[in-house]
């Protein structure tokens, strides 16, 4: 049942490429099961959140943390009537340009490409997207419909928006993107903050002592201690983390009622006129301000994350020298680019964190892992 807000697939503004439409998928399942098919997804398995992926089975890559960013993102969805496959779609390929190691290795990058036009991995998703994958006989990408492409990319120069042509006209005219990307937005925030404080305490480098710090976090462990006196361990925390999860997603919910219930936007374009009305409440959002303050840090900015980090920005370091002076070391298609050092970010950027140290190790004769 979707709002008169809502995305419609047969309203889509289409496809680079025009295609018959599939006889049993709207536009955006079909965007979604490209997606899910693509070797970048795949990939996102052996891509770092926080922890690399050699560090331990449990700890989320970027594949999880998509995953989660897509089931929060259609709970909500449904609730308020946007279109549940779109919301699916951006989800599962917003972080497909990610680097290895993170943001730390997205940082390195981008200094070693600082002057031949920078590094920026949501960027780098919509690269992957129309550009890198090679998976159709008649055209490079996806091909995957405007909508779909808008959500992924979520910020950009306007020297990059007027280069990207219709999907970067919208921060040329300081429109909004789709509501279903200003969803995938917040879920996004929502799913990572919960996640790191799982992970933080798994690893040992956060206590529940220390979040009983963050009001956020302390009031539902509280809770959670009050109704179950006898509970212990890891349950507590987990518990207190799905209460924190459910009020997020209901504060959105009632938050972005209330900025619908406002403006009333009568389709999809007239939401993309108004202010972003996809949001948390003020307290909502000043809670989850303190959080991520608290997870940069004691857990982003924790030495040991920190010391690792910066052997995974060594070894893009190094990697981008030696294949801009090596070219022949990576594939035939890479190695063959007219514009070697933006072929070299791309094959660098498409590597898992375990490829990246197996060349690094090759290509130097040094272990850093």
């Amino acid at each position: 049942m979707l709002a008169p807000y809502a995305c419609r697939p047969e309203h889509s503004r289409g496809r680079s490429y025009p295609e018959a439409e599939a006889p049993t998928r709207n536009a955006f399942q079909r965007d979604r099961d490209r997606i899910v098919h693509s070797t970048a997804f795949r990939r996102l398995v052996y891509k770092t959140q926080v922890f690399l992926n050699h560090e331990g089975d449990l700890f989320r890559t970027r594949l999880t943390h998509s995953l989660e960013v897509a089931q929060l993102g259609r709970s909500i969805a449904r609730t308020l009537g946007l279109h549940e496959d779109l919301v699916e779609a951006i989800a599962l390929a917003h972080d497909l340009g990610h680097t290895p190691f993170g943001h730390a290795g997205q940082d390195a990058l981008h200094e070693c490409m600082r002057e031949h036009g920078g590094f920026e991995h949501n960027l780098q998703s919509l690269r992957v997207i129309d550009r890198l994958e090679e998976r159709y006989p008649s055209f490079d990408g996806l091909n995957l419909s405007f909508e779909t492409r808008e959500g992924i990319l979520k910020h950009c120069s306007l020297d990059n928006a007027r280069r990207l042509g219709d999907v970067g006209q919208r921060f040329i005219e300081r429109t909004q993107p789709s509501l279903e990307a200003q969803l995938c937005n917040l879920a996004d925030e929502i799913a990572y903050s919960a996640h790191d404080i799982d992970d933080g305490v798994r690893s040992g480098l956060l206590t529940l002592e220390q979040l009983d710090g963050v009001g956020l976090f302390a009031r539902y462990r509280a809770h959670v201690c009050v109704e179950h006196p006898a509970l212990a361990g890891r349950r507590v925390l987990f518990e207190a983390i799905r209460r924190m999860l459910s009020d997020q997603v209901y504060d959105v919910i009632a938050a972005t009622r209330h900025e619908l219930e406002k403006h009333r936007p009568q389709t999809a374009d007239e939401a993309r006129l108004m202010p972003p009305l996809v949001r948390f409440t003020e307290t909502m959002r000043a809670e989850v301000a303190e959080l991520k303050r608290f997870l940069r840090q004691h857990l982003y900015r924790h030495p040991q994350v920190v010391e690792t980090t910066d052997r995974g920005k060594q070894v893009v370091r190094e990697l981008f020298a030696a294949y801009v002076e090596r070219p022949a070391e990576m594939p035939q298609d890479y190695a063959a680019a007219g514009d070697r050092h933006r072929a070299v970010a791309d094959y660098i950027a498409g590597m898992t964190d375990r490829f990246a140290i197996r060349e690094h190790a090759r290509l130097t004769g040094r272990a850093l892992f």
